[in-house]
């Protein structure tokens, strides 16, 4: 039962994560690595077979492998700053507009500490 599970929620991961390469709010990173943790739990065929496409290839491969340009790395803050400002502009409350707020520092502060130990590659995309 688990199995169908894990199959499952891989499966709409990764029609989010592919949905995500033509919609810049879905990230296409977080769901294709969301579907490998589940495919590789439940079909090792399926994981196989994602690690092998191309879309995995440019988007997950990538920050695995600790290859990510300058200009990828601001990319990626500005949809998660982006994402997090359509979330506060839709939600009525202070409170939550203050949290995702303190929310999204902490990301980006975080993540710029542990990308900044990372290596970057500074070819152009």
């Amino acid at each position: 039962m688990k199995k169908y599970a894990y199959l499952l929620f891989g499966t709409i991961t990764f029609i989010f994560g592919t949905l995500g390469i033509f919609l810049p709010l879905l990230p296409t990173t977080v769901f294709y690595l969301l579907t490998g943790f589940f495919w590789c739990r439940s079909s090792p065929k399926l994981n196989a077979k994602l690690i092998k496409l191309p879309a995995y290839q440019a988007y997950v491969t990538p920050f695995l492998e600790k290859r990510m340009t300058p200009r990828s790395k601001r990319r990626m803050f500005a949809m998660m700053g982006l994402v997090f400002l359509v979330s506060a502009i839709l939600v009525d409350h202070h409170l939550i507009r203050i949290l995702l707020g303190i929310i999204y520092l902490s990301l980006v502060g975080g993540l710029s500490w542990y990308l900044k130990k990372r290596p970057t590659t500074n070819s152009a995309e």
